[in-house]
């Protein structure tokens, strides 16, 4: 049997957030679906409820975005081997995204199948 994912959404816009976590309750594989809405934000649930199996990170936020949010997680060795799948309407930063840690890259707006997709590569590693 494969494994139910935790999963932490990250996305200043609510909409965008909202829809995202409505796709990943339709998702088999999806247990747990938390929530934030900047990188701050995102870190500080990280830190309280522990055992996230993958991240969906928006780029570009408010208070810390997801470059710094990448930058300041890889400095953190408890959470270093959890996949971030990188999300935002701007493919020029898809390299930055890797070279910071991104485990994957997903261009807004977000489809559903291409998210599924992108969680059955995550949920393999398990």
């Amino acid at each position: 049997m494969q494994k139910k994912l935790k999963i932490l959404a990250v996305d200043d816009d609510f909409i965008n957030l909202k829809l995202i976590s409505s796709m990943l309750r339709k998702n088999q594989t999806v247990d747990v679906i938390m929530e934030a809405t900047n990188g701050l934000d995102a870190i500080n649930l990280l830190k309280t409820q522990g055992d996230i199996d993958l991240v969906l990170l928006d780029i570009k936020m408010p208070v810390m975005d997801g470059i710094e949010f990448l930058t300041n997680i890889q400095s953190m060795l408890e959470f270093k081997k959890i996949p971030i799948i990188v999300l935002t309407t701007d493919e020029t930063r898809k390299n930055e995204a890797f070279e910071h840690g991104a485990f994957d890259f997903l261009v807004k707006p977000i489809r559903e199948n291409d998210l599924s997709s992108k969680i059955a590569k995550v949920a393999d590693l398990f």
